[in-house]
C-alpha cells in the first residue's frame, strides 16, 4: 500500500526532527522531504511531489500564510496543515493562512513541555488530522429521504433557535454563512466549532466584523438574544437552560464527548430539551461524529436539521452522518446555507 508521503515545513531543525519522526513512525506514511522556509519548500514540492504539507506560520524569507498563497496557485488541492502557536498573534495567522487556502491546523506544542511530550501530543493530534485527508476507500454515501416520522410536527412549528456544528474547514464555512447574513435573525444562534482556547474569541471578533449578526463568544450566564450568535468558548462545554422567560448559558468542564470539548453534542442535547421541536439544526464540514447523536435528540423532538453537501465540504463526515441516517430535511452546497437558515426562521414566523 502506498504509504502519505510528507514534506515537513519549518524553520527550526529540531521541530523539523520531531515531525519527521511523528511522520516516520506511523507505518502508512513516509517524510518525503524537510524545508526551512516558504521559498524552499515551494521548490521541494515540485521534486519530491508530497501528498501532503505541514507547514509552520513564522519563517524568515517566505511565512507560512505567503507559501498558502504561491502555492495555491498552482497545487490547489494538495492538502495544508498548519502548525500554530496558541497566541492571539497565533490564532490570527491560522485564520489568515485557511483563508489563503490551509486545510486544517494544529496547535503546535509549547516548548517548555519537552521533547517526549511534544512527540506525543503530535501523534495524537496531528496523525488523525493526516489520516482524515487520504480514506482507504473513498464512498459517495447516499442522501436518504428524511425520516418522515414527525414532519408534519415540524412545519406547524416556529423555529426559536438555530444551533450550528462544525469542525475542520469550519471557520471559513462560518465566515462564509455569517457574511450573507446581512440582517440579524429573529432568533439566537449557538454555535459549536471545535478550537482551543483564544482561537475561539478570535473567530467569534472575526465572524461579528462581517456579519449583520452580533457575534459573541459566549460566555456563563449569559441569556441568549434574537439578533446574536454565541460560540462556544474553546476548552468548555455550552449548553442552553432555561431560567424563568429566560435562556441562559452554562459552561462546564466535564470529560470531553466525541474527543471534543466543546462538543456539538452536548450543546445540542441542551437545546432541544429548552426549545423542544423549535430548534433549526445545522451540521456542516467537519471530521468526526459529533452533532449526530444530538441532532437526533433535536429531531426526535420535532426539530428541523439542514447539513452541508459532500462537494462543499472540507470533510464530509459530521454533516455526512445526518444525509445517511435521513435526519437532515436539506443537504445543500455552502453557499445556499446562509439563505435556507433565513428561509426556514422567517417562514416559521408566520407559523402560530
Amino acid at each position: 500500500m502506498k504509504k502519505i508521503r510528507v514534506l515537513v515545513v519549518d524553520d527550526t531543525a529540531v521541530m523539523r526532527k520531531i515531525v519527521s519522526e511523528v511522520v516516520d513512525r506511523d507505518p502508512e506514511m513516509e517524510t518525503a522531504g524537510v524545508a526551512a522556509n516558504g521559498r524552499i519548500a515551494l521548490q521541494r514540492v515540485n521534486q519530491v511531489s508530497p501528498d501532503l504539507i505541514t507547514l509552520d506560520m513564522e519563517m524568515p524569507e517566505m511565512n507560512g500564510i505567503e507559501m498558502v498563497r504561491e502555492l495555491r496557485k498552482t497545487h490547489p488541492r494538495i492538502p495544508v496543515i498548519m502548525l500554530s502557536s496558541l497566541t492571539v498573534k497565533g490564532a490570527e495567522a491560522t485564520f489568515d493562512a485557511l483563508q489563503a487556502g490551509a486545510s486544517d491546523y494544529v496547535a503546535k506544542p509549547a516548548r517548555s513541555i519537552g521533547i517526549p511530550a511534544t512527540l506525543q501530543q503530535l501523534q495524537t493530534e496531528l496523525l488523525p488530522k493526516i489520516r482524515h485527508f487520504f480514506p482507504k476507500k473513498k464512498e459517495v454515501l447516499p442522501v436518504l429521504a428524511p425520516r418522515s416520522t414527525s414532519l408534519a410536527q415540524k412545519r406547524r412549528q416556529r423555529i426559536e433557535v438555530v444551533a450550528i456544528a462544525t469542525s475542520t474547514g469550519g471557520p471559513n464555512a462560518l465566515a462564509r454563512v455569517f457574511e450573507q447574513l446581512k440582517e440579524p435573525l429573529p432568533v439566537p444562534v449557538v454555535i459549536v466549532q471545535h478550537m482551543p482556547p483564544i482561537f475561539t474569541r478570535t473567530l467569534a471578533e472575526r465572524l461579528d466584523a462581517c456579519s449583520g449578526m452580533k457575534v459573541v463568544e459566549g460566555e456563563e450566564g449569559q441569556a441568549l438574544q434574537a439578533g446574536h450568535a454565541y460560540l462556544a468558548p474553546g476548552g468548555y462545554h455550552m449548553e442552553t437552560k432555561r431560567e424563568g422567560v429566560r435562556v441562559v448559558l452554562r459552561l462546564n468542564e466535564n470529560p470531553p464527548e466525541n474527543s471534543c470539548r466543546p462538543a456539538a453534542d452536548v450543546l445540542f442535547r441542551s437545546v432541544a430539551a429548552c426549545y423542544g421541536g423549535s430548534t433549526l439544526a445545522v451540521v456542516m464540514t467537519g471530521m468526526g461524529r459529533d452533532g449526530f447523536l444530538g441532532t437526533q435528540v433535536i429531531c426526535d423532538r420535532g426539530g428541523v436539521a439542514v447539513a452541508q453537501d459532500q462537494a462543499s465540504s472540507v470533510v464530509w463526515g459530521m454533516p455526512s452522518f445526518l444525509a445517511k441516517e435521513g435526519l437532515a430535511e436539506s443537504v445543500l452546497p455552502l453557499d445556499q446555507i446562509a439563505g435556507e437558515i433565513s428561509k426556514r426562521v422567517s417562514a416559521s414566523m408566520q407559523l402560530r
